[in-house]
């Protein structure tokens, strides 16, 4: 298989086919990302043939005796429709008959594939016609991963985020409008210190207007090569404590009404959790206030201060 670099997916695409089509960002201007400082280059389509060769050699595994031994042996389900996630920080970003060709190669090689989930930019999808999108949608574009961050027009200009809470709003609802489905990443402390809750606030004000169908919280984790790290040296920012991050989350939660999945999952987080709104607010809420309390500032900026990778 052709990866290049640290292969980054969301935790729900565990179970997914991994096939990567771009390595990079079009975008690399966040102060706080140093996801892809692995990479010698910014941005890269995948030759098409390295994507093809791809699907031929997972193929080749998906059927081979072999595996199917073992999963009879460890009494495991065969799936009979596979998923797939386009690997790289936003693939959406390719034209229109680019995506089109790699989704009619997919289903060349498994035809049984339901859906293609990637991770995308806001900027992403306006790049594309309603027509283009309903048409993606129609080949198997479903589930995009929108890191959002934020919808504090103040944090998301700071931070050269490259679009604002209304261009957000603007690009989801004709996600929605097509039935292409997504989920969003919140970044837990973008604000920066005081401004959480209010930041979290307007991002709920503009998720309650959208239909996302999972909200996953990541924490900020300030890494000493980033832009971010030189702006706090220079006294232009300043990070919030790790208790005001959990009270952030808590103003999160409780503004969110629309039915969402709820989740702080990825590595970022000291304490994982998982729920449904509106049905398990209050059970968030909780969960929320005991980390506080049990942990505090000191355990939970340990895990902060030792956490080497995300």
């Amino acid at each position: 298989m052709h990866y290049t670099g640290t292969i980054w997916r969301p935790p729900y695409e565990a179970d997914s086919l991994l096939i990567e089509v771009t390595a990079g960002c079009t975008h690399h201007k966040c102060k706080f990302c140093t996801l892809y400082e692995d990479l010698p280059f910014k941005f890269r389509m995948s030759p098409i043939e390295d994507v093809e060769a791809d699907l031929a050699e997972a193929q080749m595994f998906f059927h081979s005796p072999q595996r199917k031994s073992e999963n009879k042996l460890f009494g495991l389900t065969e799936k009979s429709n596979c998923r797939v996630f386009l690997t790289g920080a936003n693939p959406f970003v390719l034209a229109f008959e680019k995506l089109k060709n790699i989704a009619v190669m997919i289903k060349t090689y498994f035809p049984s594939v339901k859906t293609i989930g990637c991770f995308s930019r806001v900027t992403d999808i306006a790049l594309k016609t309603d027509n283009e999108l309903h048409e993606l949608n129609q080949l198997g574009f479903d589930g995009l991963t929108i890191g959002i961050e934020t919808a504090d027009n103040t944090a998301l200009h700071f931070m050269n985020k490259g679009y604002l809470a209304e261009d957000i709003i603007e690009q989801c609802k004709r996600l929605d409008d097509v039935g292409i489905s997504y989920s969003f990443f919140y970044l837990t402390g973008i604000s920066g210190a005081g401004r959480g809750k209010a930041g979290a606030k307007l991002t709920a004000d503009a998720c309650n207007q959208l239909n996302p169908k999972l909200i996953g919280a990541n924490m900020l984790t300030i890494y000493h090569n980033s832009e971010l790290y030189r702006e706090i040296r220079y006294g232009n920012w300043r990070e919030e404590s790790e208790t005001e991050k959990y009270e952030e989350l808590k103003v999160l939660v409780k503004s969110l009404n629309i039915p969402v999945i709820f989740a702080a999952l990825g590595a970022s987080n000291a304490i994982q959790l998982q729920g449904k709104l509106p049905q398990d607010k209050e059970k968030l809420l909780f969960v929320l206030d005991d980390i506080i309390n049990k942990f505090g500032e000191r355990d939970l900026r340990n895990y902060r201060k030792n956490l080497r990778h995300l």
